[in-house]
């Protein structure tokens, strides 16, 4: 591939990602077409990117290899291996020989996959990171500057991306949880007027509902304000035991 030809590649891969914010893909499906894109513009190997998990570790998220052995590695700690220290040190890092790397922690599966040489780089979101992305070769290979910038343009464009499509997840779910809030206080408040019954009452008959009828909350708070506008408008429906 000629120098041309390479960053040709890279400016497309690098597009793919940013066109990737403004998608409808879940995480998962973002995080593949990162180290798929990732790995054709830089001819490696393998491209894989991990994320800090609520342990501290890093687990393995995305991955364009097929074989189980790798996928299954077990995850790093922060510090430990090559990628936690990325992790730890905030920069990035590389291996020419990963057979005599004291950093790089898993050498007999890098050895059975036919991996010699790996660059790993932390993925930073204003100085703060949030897991590594790394890039292996079947030779061995020093890694230039040219290419740990380019790997560094990937990392901190798919952080963006990665930070705002949970962000989009956590406000989504957020926006669920109070929109269900509301709902199962107004059905409370219905059940109490019905009923004469008090606050706590009420909560149970929700909740013993949803459990009954294997239906969330969220449902049958609806259900009970649906029934309470049908009666308010000269119908006759009860769902949770309340007066006719």
């Amino acid at each position: 591939m000629t120098e041309k030809q390479n960053v040709n590649e890279i400016i497309k891969a690098l597009t793919k990602i940013s066109q990737a914010i403004t998608s409808k893909l879940y995480l998962d499906d973002i995080l593949k077409l990162v180290v798929t894109v990732t790995a054709e513009a830089l001819g490696s190997k393998i491209c894989s990117l991990m994320l800090i998990d609520e342990k501290g570790e890093l687990p393995i998220k995305a991955s364009q290899s097929i074989s189980d052995q790798y996928l299954k590695k077990p995850p790093l700690k922060i510090g430990e291996g090559l990628a936690g220290m990325v992790v730890k040190e905030k920069k990035p890092m590389f291996a020419y020989d990963i057979s005599k790397d004291k950093c790089y922690k898993y050498k007999e599966i890098a050895k059975k996959e036919g991996l010699k040489s790996v660059l790993c780089v932390p993925l930073l979101v204003k100085d703060r990171v949030i897991g590594a992305i790394d890039v292996y070769t079947s030779v061995f290979h020093k890694f230039k500057k040219s290419e740990i910038d380019i790997l560094t343009m990937v990392a901190n464009q798919s952080a963006v991306v990665i930070e705002n499509t949970e962000l989009i997840v956590k406000t989504k779910v957020i926006s669920e949880e109070l929109e269900t809030r509301k709902l199962v206080e107004r059905a409370k408040g219905i059940l109490m007027k019905q009923n004469s019954i008090d606050e706590s009452t009420a909560f149970r008959i929700i909740q013993k509902q949803s459990m009954d009828r294997r239906k969330s909350m969220k449902e049958i708070a609806e259900a009970i304000i649906l029934v309470d506008d049908l009666s308010a408008r000269g119908g006759s429906a009860d769902l949770c035991g309340g007066k006719k």
